[in-house]
């Protein structure tokens, strides 16, 4: 990207601006969907606008502002990731979550750091291509409905009567044709044949990501259904449309300038570096350096600069700390928060207030078999202190602990919902502790 253009990025963006977003608003959407935390969100909420700030200063001086990467420590099951990811839907912002065990020193076997930011210009070209989509879906559709009548027609040298075509254009758009086979031709993209030495170690598949995309395309039938033809010719006439060369700029653009990579088990990059089975964890973080601090990265787009990127790193640091990182790699995260672990409390609100709340969740599952779920606040009460206990008594799972007991607790209803059709079920405290064996 020229000089010019990156002294004008908002100009490669599309017209929803991070900016429109105070730090208040941010962290008062953070809450619809994140219990606790507030110095975390007041962290990121900052980071966020700061980028902001920074795209709009001129040129010479925005070169001078180095990013405001986050480091975040704390228990698992906390909301670290979860902060971090709705951060990004706020943002607009291409969002790629790494575990930086994964990841191997350089000369080692295995994915090499600059592959995740390879993995985000890949999230960003599809963030793209889902909006541009979007804007087209009326023209796509009328496409494919033209496509998708040539396929359930029956053939015939006479023409079809424009009241026949219309009253099977009906048919086909209310649903009725819908589990009808239909013999499709379906374009699919060919892959890198196996090179001798590669493959396991994860070498094939950054070549497959880089190259992937250059390789040319191959026609297969397939017997379908018509809506999974549907689905299949949507992809086709949109990406018909697509300008993937602009694609692919605009794509690259936003990467840099709104993209967050998240590192999680930053921690465990920590370590003896005079033990040998430490050495590749230490060359993890010197290969993270380049990448935190800012350089240019090749992918199928195009070169991709992450000195705007924000990082956002986290870990448990249960047997670590975050002064055992590089010194280097500790001052490219100058914003440092703790996330607090959960109470009892804590997880009694996370069952009802998030936007996506577990409760409701299961509650619409069930719906659909026509059983009415209430929530007594007797179960809640007890659903929240079981999962305490169960976190202080054995591994601390946080929020993770939810999911689990909730699935013991509806293992019967779930089961048995065809057969129970329209009725209520509460599930209050004697519900609870029937559904969970005493510990």
């Amino acid at each position: 990207m020229s000089d010019d253009v990156a002294a004008s990025p908002a100009a490669a963006l599309p017209a929803l601006d991070p900016g429109d977003l105070t730090p208040a608003d941010i962290v008062a959407r953070l809450d619809r969907h994140v219990v606790g935390q507030a110095e975390a969100k007041r962290a990121v909420a900052i980071a966020l606008r700061n980028r902001w700030r920074a795209a709009r200063l001129p040129l010479a001086l925005q070169k001078e502002v180095a990013p405001r990467n986050i480091l975040m420590s704390g228990p698992t099951g906390v909301g670290k990731t979860e902060i971090a990811r709705r951060l990004a839907d706020l943002a607009a912002a291409p969002f790629v979550k790494v575990e930086a065990t994964k990841f191997t020193e350089v000369g080692y076997h295995g994915r090499d750091v600059e592959s995740m930011v390879r993995d985000l210009a890949a999230e960003s070209v599809e963030l793209l291509r889902r909006e541009r989509r979007r804007g087209m879906a009326r023209q796509v559709a009328d496409a494919v409905e033209r496509r998708l009548l040539g396929l359930v027609l029956p053939e015939s040298d006479a023409p079809l009567a424009d009241a026949t075509r219309d009253r099977m254009r009906e048919k086909l758009a209310a649903g009725d044709f819908d589990d009808q086979l239909v013999d499709l031709a379906v374009q699919q993209q060919q892959q890198l044949p196996e090179l001798p030495g590669l493959g396991g170690s994860g070498e094939m598949e950054q070549l497959q990501q880089f190259f992937g995309g250059m390789l040319p395309q191959r026609s297969v039938q397939r017997r379908v259904t018509v809506a999974e033809a549907r689905r299949i010719l949507s992809d086709e006439e949109a990406d018909r449309r697509l300008d993937e060369t602009s694609l692919g700029d605009e794509a690259i653009a936003r990467a840099e300038e709104r993209g967050i990579l998240f590192i999680d088990e930053i921690d465990k990059l920590c370590g003896d570096a005079k033990a040998s089975a430490e050495v590749s964890r230490q060359g993890v973080q010197r290969d993270l350096l380049p990448l935190v601090e800012g350089t240019t990265v090749s992918t199928k787009w195009g070169p991709l600069r992450t000195d705007r990127v924000l990082f956002i790193a986290a870990g448990a640091f249960h047997n670590a700390e975050v002064d055992d990182l590089m010194p280097e790699l500790q001052g490219r995260f100058p914003i440092r928060v703790e996330l607090q672990g959960l109470t009892r409390d804590d997880l009694r609100r996370i069952l009802t207030e998030p936007a996506g709340a577990l409760t409701r969740q299961y509650a619409a599952l069930l719906e659909v078999e026509g059983i009415t779920l209430e929530w007594a606040d007797s179960g809640l009460d007890r659903l929240a202190e079981r999962a305490a206990k169960l976190n202080q008594k054995e591994q601390n799972l946080g929020a993770r602990r939810l999911p689990a007991l909730l699935e013991q607790v509806l293992a019967e209803i779930s089961f048995e919902a065809p057969e129970r059709h329209g009725e209520r079920v509460t599930i209050d405290k004697r519900y609870v502790d029937a559904s969970l064996p005493a510990r």
